[in-house]
């Protein structure tokens, strides 16, 4: 088992966002997560990443207790995570930014990380880029670029949170592309996304979160087929997604 979370608790004051969540990530799972708004899905990869502390439960990795762990230690040990909104360093390129992540994200010396920054760059289409300052790029460059800082650190279990949000439809199928070949390298994904129909196309399995808790987890076709899932979306823009996606 690479992942484990264990009865994960979060809760702000009174609110409790996730209660008791349960999840099991298998090496090599390619796993879509989608839900409602509010439903947790974010606030669930912050307590798998580190950079949200857990109120209750535990979070394993590949067998060894990471609760105690921050965010930089984390990804040390193997994850690695995408934000919704790209949050690069405006004022260094490309390349300083996939350098920056390769040398504080993994455990090599100076000339293995600069040869880290590179390949991450070329997989992720940057290199004519390269040089150009992070502020520069446009939003798909951005979003690649945010990939390529996550691929950079040589992430086991990558955390990918709404990287096809703002794009079209052709530029969402480039970056589809890119995800399915990290995934096909042997980096275990876990996917958030609204656009429901990419992560069936690639996904091989999805799990839905309603008020922080898992109601259904299984592979896309019976989940996009299941009654609870069509009555959780009811009258929001993903019930079209799920409606479309289920034919």
């Amino acid at each position: 088992m690479l992942l484990e979370l264990r009865d994960t608790t979060k809760r702000y004051g009174d609110m409790v966002i996730i209660p008791k969540l349960s999840l099991c990530v298998e090496e090599g799972d390619f796993i879509g997560v989608i839900g409602p708004n509010g439903a947790g899905k974010s606030t669930m990869f912050g307590l798998i990443s580190g950079s949200t502390r857990c109120d209750g439960g535990s979070v394993f990795l590949d067998g060894v207790d990471v609760t105690a762990l921050d965010a930089a230690q984390r990804c040390r040990a193997g994850i690695g995570r995408t934000f919704q909104i790209p949050q690069p360093f405006e004022g260094m390129t490309a390349y300083e930014n996939a350098l920056v992540a390769a040398t504080f994200g993994s455990s090599g010396n100076r000339s293995a990380a600069q040869a880290l920054a590179v390949d991450a760059i070329e997989r992720c289409g940057l290199a004519p880029v390269a040089d150009k300052l992070a502020g520069t790029l446009t939003l798909l460059q951005r979003k690649r670029l945010e990939l390529a800082r996550a691929i950079a650190t040589q992430p086991r279990l990558l955390l990918l949170d709404e990287v096809a949000g703002g794009l079209t439809d052709g530029e969402m199928q480039q970056l589809l592309q890119l995800i399915v070949t990290i995934h096909q390298s042997g980096v275990t994904i876990l996917w958030i996304e609204h656009l429901v129909h990419a992560l069936v196309s690639a996904a091989d399995r999805l799990v839905v979160l309603a008020s922080g808790t898992v109601i259904c987890d299984g592979n896309p076709g019976s989940v996009m087929g299941d009654q609870t899932v069509r009555d959780t979306y009811l009258g929001s823009d993903i019930g079209e997604e799920v409606g479309h996606a289920a034919h």
